[in-house]
């Protein structure tokens, strides 16, 4: 009897409270490949991207503020030792991330997107009430949902059971998700509360028949994991009947969760940019790829109207009748982010193997690595500032991996201090005899070792 009570409960919960459909992204921390995590930038990059929520972390701060991030330990983030618990949210607040923005609370990231509806949100709750007794941090979380009306815009996703059934009081009608790394954390003292359960990568491949029996009793399925790029993880969850996935790469799981759908056009209506040193062609078709006696020119600012998935590449519509590869056209980089590097060399860095990728893209990684000892000019740029891409003649690289080379100027170093600190890439070679004023320390370069004619 009592299990029968349990399982009518799950399936009672479940129908109230399932207000997803269909394949979702989730974007870990926002788009922290390209900016700074749990940031606004990189939240509206995931949401751009085609993440339909963005999932975020929380801790209470000394005087009971709900802060967004993931450590409780700031250094990682802000570089400035700070303990979330043990400082008032006026402290917290005025600590920055690498692209300037200040650590937020709850408050104001709500204020921010509350006229914004189709942004939503999956917050972790931060927690361990074997060590917490209270239950502020819950309370808080109920208090300011209901304060900014995001009920329908926000699902609660955490390691606590505790945490969760403290939420099931406050907010019945919450949608709520337990966060799994181990078979034995699901049962049915816990199953009747959640909506759905989040479990690792790793738990799912080696039990896959927990889908189904999840589903059978009505709770979602999503997978969690350290989730990188590689097409093998992707291609094997994509095939599984999971209802979603939490990613550090939101645009990845959109191109799949688009593959899932059979879908090959979509919406995206955002300016765009050629940074490209040559004019590039412009199609009338993806599919056929007829190439027009139209060209887009260097530095050219496009309306990008649509995104068109052909032969498993990527396609931007910038007018009818009008196409043109995205490989080459840059949504979140702008001018000031490339200006310090744009009429630079670069150079394989010393004793590292670098590869060469079809297209900006981690899954188009080639067997090809560029040759050590022999300088490319830079003929294009992609990604975001955190995770920018280089185009040679050989193909696209990842600036991480390469020594920026060349004679930088003072206007050159005036250009690279103006850059919030994520657009300043440190792995730059200079040509010694040129180079009359070195960086100020406070230009995050490393280190500035002279051999011969190069610095780097």
């Amino acid at each position: 009897m009592k299990f029968k009570s349990h399982l009518l409960l799950a399936l009672f919960f479940s129908l109230i409270f399932l207000t997803t459909s269909g394949f979702t992204v989730v974007g870990h921390r926002g788009d922290p490949t390209k900016y700074p995590e749990e940031t606004i930038q990189s939240d509206n990059s995931a949401f751009d991207s085609g993440a339909d929520y963005v999932e975020l972390d929380l801790h209470l701060s000394e005087d009971g503020v709900l802060v967004i991030s993931h450590d409780e330990d700031l250094s990682r983030v802000t570089h400035t030792p700070a303990i979330v618990s043990q400082n008032t949210f006026q402290s917290l607040n005025q600590l920055k991330y690498d692209n300037g923005e200040h650590v937020m609370s709850l408050d104001q990231l709500f204020e921010h997107y509350k006229n914004k509806p189709n942004t939503k949100f999956v917050l972790e709750t931060k927690i361990d009430h074997n060590l917490d007794p209270s239950y502020e941090l819950e309370d808080k979380v109920a208090e300011t949902i209901k304060k900014y009306h995001m009920q329908k815009r926000v699902m609660i996703h955490s390691f606590s059971a505790a945490s969760l059934f403290r939420l099931r009081k406050l907010m019945p009608d919450a949608y709520l998700i337990l966060i799994v790394g181990s078979l034995k954390r699901i049962n049915f003292s816990v199953l009747p509360q959640v909506n759905a359960i989040n479990v690792s990568s790793d738990v799912i491949q080696q039990n896959a028949w927990l889908i189904h029996w999840l589903h059978r009793l009505n709770k979602q399925v999503y997978v969690w994991a350290e989730m990188n790029e590689s097409p093998a993880l992707w291609h094997w969850l994509i095939n599984r009947n999971i209802d979603g996935v939490v990613t550090n790469y939101p645009a990845t799981g959109f191109k799949y969760k688009l593959a899932k759908e059979g879908t090959h056009k979509f919406t995206i209506h955002k300016p765009g940019i050629y940074f490209g040193k040559k004019k590039a062609s412009i199609m009338m078709n993806p599919y056929v790829r007829i190439k027009r006696r139209k060209y887009v020119y260097p530095g050219q600012k496009l309306n990008i109207m649509y995104g068109v998935r052909a032969h498993n590449q990527l396609y931007y519509q910038i007018a009818e009748k009008s196409f043109i590869s995205a490989e080459f056209v840059n949504l979140d980089l702008t001018k000031k982010d490339i200006a310090p590097y744009e009429y630079k060399q670069i150079v394989a860095k010393p004793k590292v193997q670098v590869p060469i990728y079809r297209y900006p893209d981690n899954q188009e990684k080639t067997a090809k690595k560029l040759p050590a000892n022999k300088l490319f000019r830079i003929q294009n740029f992609n990604g975001g500032p955190k995770s920018m891409w280089l185009y040679t003649n050989l193909g696209w690289v990842k600036a991480k991996d390469v020594l920026f080379y060349g004679f930088f100027t003072p206007d050159d170093f005036h250009e690279y201090n103006k850059l919030p600190r994520v657009s300043r890439y440190n792995n730059i070679a200079l040509l010694s005899y040129r180079t009359p004023t070195l960086p100020k320390e406070n230009t995050c370069l490393d280190s500035i070792i002279s051999t011969n004619k190069i610095i780097y």
